[in-house]
């Protein structure tokens, strides 16, 4: 019985050697033949400018006289939209049909002067300022908010009814403001995306 054994212990013994290939080592890069060779990509984000300041005075502070800058890309939105055809998706999704049944007409905006309250407020030049913004400056933005209504809502004690009805609408504006400025940016990213 125990020549059986060790008879068979070194015919495994054997078995086992010759599975093992001297030939291809088991951890080669080049064994695996689904693998693909290695392809360098380089990749440009932006062109550095280097931009002359011509208001430039020396200070104790601040950049050099050539200050170094990235390529802007002018977008205009508005013809974004145009190509998008957004007026025409308004007009079959029905939009405006819903909004008069909710009692928004247009006589209804005329008769009370929101049009020409948004001129005299500068609001379409602000729309335009803000349309220019860039996606990553305002979801740079939302993350602070963030913070601030964590903060507010871990640093106000709850001791009573008013502070924990403050402590609610302090965080709440802090997380609406954070959910808008995050929504707008992917909003604006998609309005400014390159041709």
């Amino acid at each position: 019985m125990a020549m059986t054994t060790a008879a068979t212990q070194t015919a495994k013994l054997l078995n086992f050697k010759s599975s093992l290939s001297p030939i291809t080592p088991r951890f080669s890069p080049f064994s695996n033949p689904s693998r693909k060779p290695l392809r360098i990509v380089a990749m440009a984000t932006n062109k550095k400018v280097n931009n002359y300041d011509r208001t430039w005075k020396k200070t104790w502070f601040g950049a050099g006289l050539f200050a170094e800058g990235s390529e802007v890309l002018e977008v205009d939105v508005f013809k974004k939209i145009e190509k998008k055809k957004l007026l025409s998706n308004v007009e079959k999704s029905g939009l405006l049909s819903k909004a008069e049944q909710l009692g928004i007409t247009l006589s209804s905006i005329e008769k009370l002067g929101i049009l020409s309250k948004a001129e005299e407020l500068g609001l379409l030049s602000l729309l335009e300022n803000v349309a220019s913004l860039s996606p990553a400056l305002l979801a740079s933005l939302s993350l602070p908010l963030f913070v601030a209504a964590i903060f507010v809502v871990v640093l106000v004690p709850d001791d009573s009814t008013a502070l924990v009805v403050a402590q609610d609408l302090v965080a709440g504006l802090f997380v609406v403001g954070s959910v808008g400025l995050l929504g707008g940016s992917v909003v604006l990213d998609g309005l400014q995306e390159a041709d």
